[in-house]
């Protein structure tokens, strides 16, 4: 269970540097993009190990990735400038 926690920590590392190398112009501070992955990633696994209880570790990890991903693409801004528009008089 410690080492299944290690991995998904790491695999929630790994994913936030990818996100951040690649968006780096569209997230927030680096230290604020690798807490939210790691977070993301070990609440996955949290919910995913006590949904299909224990002996799935490759299905938890698979679940510390979708909500580690998840919970990065809810940091990202948007890529252009937001156009306001005044409304019809």
């Amino acid at each position: 269970m410690i080492f299944e926690a290690l991995g998904s920590a790491v695999l929630g590392l790994i994913l936030a540097w990818a996100g951040a190398l690649r968006l780096a112009h569209r997230l927030p501070a680096r230290p604020l993009v690798f807490s939210t992955g790691v977070a993301g990633a070990l609440f996955g696994d949290f919910v995913t190990r006590t949904a299909l209880g224990p002996g799935t570790a490759l299905l938890s990890l698979l679940g510390a990735a979708v909500i580690s991903v998840a919970s990065l693409s809810l940091l990202l801004r948007p890529a252009g400038r937001l156009r306001r528009r005044s409304a019809p008089a």
